[in-house]
């Protein structure tokens, strides 16, 4: 058993929580706001992007392990840089780095709209990709937990909610845009966008200002120091098997709902009911964190995540998958919402966006092998139940790993 009591909620210093006057606009706000329009912009392009896969498919003849290496190589390269931007974040602040990565990461969706070879889809979309995703997660959710205690659960949930947001309208206005315009202008327009968004988004990220007193200095350990915890090293490795599943799902869902019989728009819909139902599990798993603490929010996220999987292994009928969809949503939310206040909780701020940043790279190792084995799968049995059935066994041991956590008696 992982001794989770060890975990601890001390409180940030006084100036990071300080009440606003009655009635006065909280300026921290807009840090919250800027976060989650990062989120929305970055996620719900990354959501879109298998809506891609049939136009590539009838264009070039792609199989769809060429098609999922993009998605794949990106999320492993995410790891890398997330370990990078977290270091970065404590050293420049977020702005700065925010607004040289959505300046990558929407050229990145300009130049695919140019694509002709294969290699150039999976080495163009790798790269940016992994730039706006090393930063969207730890930049945006280390700085929001730097500027709030007691509500860290349910403002990082608000935060999520805006990648939710982007999952429910970004991939339906990129399914009218692929029919009417094609996929080359479809690239390029969400490129152009992408780009501008993330600028907006950036400007107010800031972290708070050093305490005039340099002798009171962040709560809780080093990082040398959080790494030689047994916590540690299990949220590292839930993350490992869990996140497979949060990557592959968005990629492959689409697709393999139109396999099923459902057109290109209903398609998407998948993808929107998904991200509506993800809204909720992100304000439910933020608020019960702040009340019951983050083992009960991990556990809450992976038994809906494990029954929508069996359910997607065994459905047939095309119609049936929303109501899966709908199930995963609430699991795939809660998911990526209650990771940043575990580690607040374990581990304080001193180091909270180098232990995130690490965190996120064991999830990006499991992730990045999650859609092209999926895909590859397929290509070999015509089917992802066997694909679906891997993604069930995996968040099925995190949640035992997760089980095996001692409940922090501060977190009731």
């Amino acid at each position: 058993m992982v001794d989770w009591s060890a975990c601890s909620r001390t409180p940030l210093p006084a100036f990071m929580s300080q009440p606003q006057p009655q009635g006065a606009f909280d300026p921290r706000y807009l840090i919250v706001l800027g976060a989650g329009a990062t989120q929305f912009m970055i996620i719900g392009a990354i959501f879109a992007y298998g809506l891609f896969f049939s136009e590539l498919e009838r264009e070039f003849g792609w199989s769809r392990t060429v098609l999922s290496m993009g998605t794949s190589f990106a999320f492993l390269l995410m790891g890398v840089l997330a370990i990078f931007c977290g270091r970065l974040n404590e050293r420049f602040g977020p702005r700065k780095i925010l607004l040289v990565t959505g300046t990558l990461y929407g050229l990145g969706y300009i130049i695919l709209s140019r694509i002709t070879e294969s290699w150039e889809l999976v080495v163009y979309y790798t790269l940016f990709s992994a730039i706006g995703l090393g930063s969207h997660d730890v930049n945006t959710l280390s700085t929001v937990a730097r500027w709030f205690d007691k509500r860290r659960g349910i403002m990082t949930a608000l935060v999520k909610t805006g990648t939710a947001c982007g999952q429910l309208t970004i991939p339906p206005l990129v399914a009218i845009l692929i029919v009417t315009f094609g996929w080359r202008t479809s690239f390029a327009v969400m490129g152009v966008a992408s780009m501008v968004l993330l600028w907006i988004a950036a400007i107010p990220m800031r972290l708070p200002p050093k305490p005039a007193n340099e002798a009171a200095p962040l709560s809780g350990p080093s990082f040398e120091e959080a790494r030689r915890t047994r916590a540690f090293w299990t949220l590292c490795f839930a993350q490992l098997l869990f996140f497979p599943t949060l990557v592959t799902v968005p990629t492959h869902i689409a697709v393999h709902g139109q396999d099923l019989g459902l057109n290109e728009a209903r398609a998407a819909l998948l993808l929107s009911v998904t991200a509506g139902l993800s809204i909720l599990g992100r304000l439910m798993i933020g608020t019960l964190v702040d009340r019951l603490g983050s083992r009960s929010g991990y556990i809450l996220c992976l038994t809906p995540l494990i029954i929508s999987l069996v359910a997607y292994m065994l459905i047939t009928r095309s119609e049936l998958l929303y109501f899966a969809a709908a199930l995963y949503g609430i699991g795939h939310g809660g998911l990526f919402t209650v990771v940043s206040p575990t580690i607040a909780e374990c581990f304080g701020m001193r180091a909270h966006a180098s232990v995130f940043g690490v965190v996120v790279f064991f999830g990006s190792v499991g992730g990045a092998g999650g859609p092209i084995a999926a895909g590859w799968i397929f290509d070999v049995t015509g089917s992802y139940t066997w694909a679906f059935a891997g993604l069930a066994g995996f968040a099925t041991l995190a949640l035992l790993l997760i089980l095996s956590l001692k409940p922090n008696p501060q977190s009731a």
